[in-house]
C-alpha cells in the first residue's frame, strides 16, 4: 500500500495517488510531502524511485542490527531506521522496524507493520497547520509514535499493579490465586515490556542522530522538540526498567509463594501419615489371627485396644504442636 500527502489549506492531506491494482503506471504526485509504503509492491517502489531517485530500503536492509546500517547518508538523503511498537491490544505484540528518510522537503516511510501512530498522526494533521517540509512532519509522527509508547507503558504499569495486588493479597487463611494465570500474565506483560524498550532505545538512538543531521539546518523550535523527545525517550527507558524489575519481582514472589505452598502440603502429608502410622501399628497387632493373645480374653480387651489406638494418633498431634509444626 503507498500514501502520499501534500499540503493543501496549510493542513497535511492524503493526495488520490494511484494503486498498482487499479491503474498503471502509479503516479505519486510531485507536491507531496510524506510518502508512507507499507509492505510495498515492486511498482510502488518503482514510483517511489521515479520521485525520489533513490530505492526505499527493503525488509532486509531494515532488520540489519548494526547502527551504521541503520543510520545513515546516501544520495543526498537522511536514512533512519527505528523499531516501533505495533499490535500492543493483541496476545502477541509486535516490534518492528520502519524507516525513516529525509530527502530535501520530503519525507518517506518505509514500513511492513502497521503501527497506531500513523493513522493518528495522518488524522491529526488534516486539522492542524504547520507541515510545510519533511522534517516537520517527522518530528509531529516522532512526537505521536513516543505518546504512544508512554501509554502502552501506563497501561502496563496498572496492569502490573493490578497483578501484584492478586499475588500478595489473602483470602482468609489461604491465599486463593490461579499461579499459571498469573506467570502467563507477568511473562506476556514483561514481553510488551522489553519491545517497548527495544523500541525506545532505537528512537534514542535515531533521535540522536536526527540532531547531528539537521545541526545548522534546523530551526530553533525545531531543536527543541527535538531535544524535548530526546528527554522523554530518556524518561521512558527508565520507566521500562523499573517495570521491568517490578515483574522480575514478582515473577520470583509467585514462584516462592508455589514453593511455600508445595513445601506445606508436602508437611501436611507427611504429618497425617505420621499420626496413622502408629494406630496402623497396633491394629496391625490385634488384627492378627494368633490363637494366645493374653488381651483378647479380657473384658476390657476392646475397649482397652481403642483407646491404645486414638491415644497413639492424638499424642504425635499433640507433640506437633508443642513444637509448633502445626
Amino acid at each position: 500500500m503507498l500514501r502520499s500527502f501534500g499540503l493543501r489549506e496549510n493542513c497535511l492531506r492524503r493526495n488520490l495517488t494511484c494503486s498498482g491494482e487499479a491503474i498503471e503506471p502509479i503516479v505519486i504526485p510531485r507536491e507531496s510531502l510524506w510518502v508512507d509504503m507499507f509492505d510495498p509492491t515492486p511498482q510502488e517502489r518503482e514510483a517511489v524511485k521515479a520521485v525520489f531517485g533513490f530505492d526505499p530500503p527493503s525488509k532486509d536492509d531494515m532488520d540489519e542490527i548494526e547502527i551504521s546500517s541503520r543510520l545513515y547518508h546516501e544520495d543526498g538523503a537522511t536514512f533512519m531506521t527505528a523499531l516501533v511498537l505495533s499490535k500492543t491490544e493483541t496476545a502477541e505484540p509486535e516490534c518492528e522496524g520502519v524507516s525513516f528518510v529525509l530527502a530535501g522537503d520530503r519525507l518517506l516511510t518505509v514500513r511492513y507493520s502497521e503501527p497506531q501512530p500513523f493513522n493518528t498522526f495522518a488524522n491529526r494533521a488534516e486539522r492542524q497547520v504547520n507541515w510545510q517540509r519533511g522534517d516537520l512532519i517527522l518530528v509531529g509522527l516522532l512526537e505521536v509514535i513516543i505518546d504512544r509508547t508512554a501509554d502502552v507503558l501506563e497501561k502496563v504499569g496498572a496492569e502490573v499493579e493490578g497483578l501484584s495486588k492478586q499475588v500478595f493479597q489473602q483470602n482468609g487463611r489461604s491465599p486463593s490465586r490461579d499461579y499459571q494465570k498469573l506467570l502467563v500474565s507477568l511473562g506476556s506483560r514483561n514481553d510488551l515490556t522489553s519491545k517497548a524498550r527495544e523500541s525506545l532505545i532505537s528512537l534514542g538512538r535515531m533521535l540522536a542522530f536526527l540532531t547531528l543531521s539537521t545541526e545548522g539546518k534546523s530551526t530553533k523550535d525545531l531543536k527543541g522538540h527535538v531535544k524535548t523527545m530526546t528527554r522523554d525517550v530518556q524518561s521512558l527507558a527508565d520507566h521500562t526498567t523499573f517495570l521491568s524489575n517490578k515483574i522480575t519481582f514478582l515473577l520470583d514472589a509467585v514462584l516462592g509463594i508455589v514453593n511455600i505452598e508445595q513445601s506445606r502440603i508436602i508437611r501436611i502429608l507427611s504429618v497425617a501419615a505420621t499420626v496413622f502410622l502408629p494406630p496402623t501399628f497396633f491394629a496391625s497387632i490385634w488384627g492378627m489371627n494368633f490363637k494366645h493373645m493374653p488381651e483378647l480374653d479380657s473384658p476390657y480387651g476392646y475397649g482397652l485396644a481403642w483407646l491404645v489406638i486414638l491415644m497413639s494418633a492424638v499424642l504425635p498431634i499433640l507433640y506437633f504442636r508443642w513444637r509448633k509444626w502445626l
